[in-house]
């Protein structure tokens, strides 16, 4: 097998990954590829709740059941309203798409922002809480945790930049794995506390009134330990973006997917929530929640080490889901004008390079900003989550009353009430989550919003001054030509050469620094040039540019009907490092004259042969 051979299997080609884009999936392997983000949410979201009832005491640690359930119930609505979406938007429903065709723009970018805030928490949340899976199970990586962090998003970078597309099959063996790992683990949890008894947790008094911790603060902490848990839905509208991906019939195989889906998510947050209570499982620094079940049930041998390494291989492919939804995303409304252009441009690998390398980036800062710590990251992430929810079903609401087709009311109440619960569940987050940080999205939003709007006026004032609306008559201008030189050589010979081509009227331009090296150049210049006429600028300041701007400036001024062409000669040399050992004055000359309206800034390059 030949190297390019092995290449194109290991990395596949541009036409290989195109074709791999519109391959049509079995239920079985889209579960795993639309809902590794979600199902993985189920590793930190137990953990959430615990970590703010912890705040009230052990005793307040029972009502994470009823917490729980509360949170399947929202699951219930979210997922049978998300399954009208599907069926309403065959071809992707994505909470933008649907807001801005029945609602209007604000909306369709409120939800755009939210959304592509909630990808770059998924990527800094998902890596941070694999990272923690790895440390608790190897406590000695915990000092190296946000380089760690970091690593893998630039691993995902490079992987999505190289235009490698998980193929299904693969993605579906850590996602089938964690699922049997979590499951088994339930089942032989549920065992050992049926069997030994649950280890409870020792009780202490929920205080209220004049004490340290009012009714009042109780009653907030408990709705904030309600919104850290609905991390858990966190990526349950990620099938009803790829409808276009299942096999035939799309819609109805995507239906069934997302049921499927929901019901592993419930089964394995709510046993979670229940073995951890069991236990008396106690939140800690340096170890999650889940390993310490896990250590529960099995020990610390290779069943324990091998769930921990599953765990951290499904929020790493978590991660890997928003390199595929956030470039798709911010195409879309760079389409639309409302992001740079750039962000439409595919790459050689036919990937969003652009988006991939924003994302990457964007994601890195929030690691680094918060040290790596997937608790401090997650009070982030569920107002965007939720917020596009709350917009992708009043839009469908509002399209099935303007529409009135078959059995349009129900499926009005039914996203209706899934309205209702996530517009409550948005506002609950914002304000029981808003000293944690949830203040950050609440002002990132409408910040993002607002530059959405600056970049379209940009382009709509770019427009309005370009376009070109009657026929105009093009006037005859004549054309003067400068060459900047420092010397006299062949890259200058070559520079006039092609002056003297496009314009009679050429002359050179030189700055000296005092008399004697004025009166070398003349002489040098005459002797090897003397049919071009040399200006030599003084600059007893010893500086190059401001004598050149200076000279420019007093030509344009005093020239009408006349283009102003700055002709540079520059040599290229063969060797990248070799660019170390000059000077880069006409890098920084072309870079100053960009800015000047009238004038016509050309490089003429002489290429080196050594």
């Amino acid at each position: 097998m030949s190297t390019n051979q092995l290449k194109r299997l290991l990395i596949g080609s541009p036409l290989r990954t195109k074709q791999l884009s519109h391959e049509k999936l079995p239920k079985w392997k889209a579960l795993a590829v639309f809902s590794s983000d979600a199902l993985s949410s189920v590793a930190y979201a137990t953990e959430e709740i615990l970590l703010v009832l912890a705040l009230i005491g052990t005793g307040a640690f029972a009502y994470s059941l009823p917490i729980s359930l509360i949170i399947l119930f929202l699951l219930l609505i979210i997922t049978i309203s998300y399954r009208q979406i599907i069926f309403t938007f065959p071809s992707g429903g994505g909470a933008y798409l649907v807001a801005k065709e029945h609602l209007n723009i604000n909306y369709s970018l409120i939800a755009g922002a939210a959304l592509m805030i909630d990808y770059i928490l998924t990527v800094a949340v998902s890596v941070t809480s694999g990272v923690a899976a790895i440390t608790s199970a190897f406590p000695f990586f915990i000092p190296w945790k946000v380089l760690l962090s970091v690593l893998l998003v630039v691993i995902l970078m490079v992987l999505n930049l190289r235009g490698i597309r998980e193929s299904a099959t693969v993605f579906a063996y850590p996602t089938y794995l964690f699922i049997g790992s979590v499951l088994l683990m339930i089942l032989f949890g549920g065992y050992q506390l049926w069997h030994d008894g649950w280890h409870g947790y020792p009780q202490t008094a929920i205080h209220h009134g004049n004490s340290l911790i009012g009714s009042g603060a109780i009653l907030l902490l408990f709705l904030r330990a309600f919104a850290s848990g609905c991390s858990a839905m966190t990526g349950v509208e990620a099938i009803s973006n790829g409808v276009p991906a299942f096999r035939s019939p799309s819609a109805k195989n995507a239906a069934k997917t997302m049921i499927w889906m929901s019901v592993i998510l419930a089964t394995m947050f709510f046993g979670i929530t229940i073995l951890a209570y069991g236990y008396g499982i106690t939140p800690k620094e340096h170890e999650t929640v889940v390993s310490q079940i896990v250590e529960h049930i099995f020990g610390r041998g290779i069943l324990y080490y091998f769930i921990q390494i599953v765990t951290m291989l499904i929020l790493f492919l978590a991660a890997n889901t928003s390199f595929a939804g956030f470039p798709q995303l911010t195409s879309i409304i760079a389409k639309d004008g409302f992001l740079p252009r750039n962000l439409t441009a595919r790459g050689d690998r036919l990937v969003f390079s652009n988006g991939i390398i924003l994302l990457s980036v964007l994601a890195i800062i929030l690691i680094i900003a918060f040290h790596g710590d997937s608790h401090a990251l997650i009070p982030l992430y569920a107002v965007g989550v939720f917020l596009s929810f709350t917009i992708a079903q009043a839009g469908m609401v509002k399209s099935f009353i303007q529409e009135k087709g078959n059995k349009w009311l129900s499926r009005t109440m039914v996203n209706g009430i899934g309205t209702l619960f996530t517009g409550i569940v948005t506002i609950v987050t914002i304000v029981a989550k808003f000293t944690e940080g949830a203040w950050m999205v609440t002002l990132a939003i409408p910040i993002v919003v607002l530059i959405f709007y600056r970049i379209k006026d940009h382009y709509n004032d770019v427009s309005n001054e370009l376009r070109l609306e009657q026929p105009i008559q093009i006037s005859e201008m004549t054309s003067k030509v400068i060459i900047p030189i420092s010397g006299v050589s062949k890259v200058v010979a070559q520079s006039v050469s092609y002056a003297k081509s496009i314009s009679d009227d050429v002359v050179a331009v030189t700055v000296a620094f005092d008399d004697e090296q004025a009166s070398r150049m003349r002489e040098k210049w005459n002797s090897r040039i003397p049919n071009v006429p040399l200006v030599i600028l003084r600059s007893p300041y010893r500086t190059l540019i401001p004598p050149l701007m200076k000279y420019i400036d007093n030509l344009e001024k005093s020239s009408e009907n006349m283009f102003i062409t700055i002709l540079i000669p520059q040599f290229i040399v063969r060797k990248w490092w070799h660019t170390l050992l000059h000077n880069q004055t006409a890098v920084v000359l072309r870079t100053v004259l960009l800015h000047k309206k009238n004038v016509v800034v050309a490089t003429i390059p002489f290429h080196l042969r050594h």
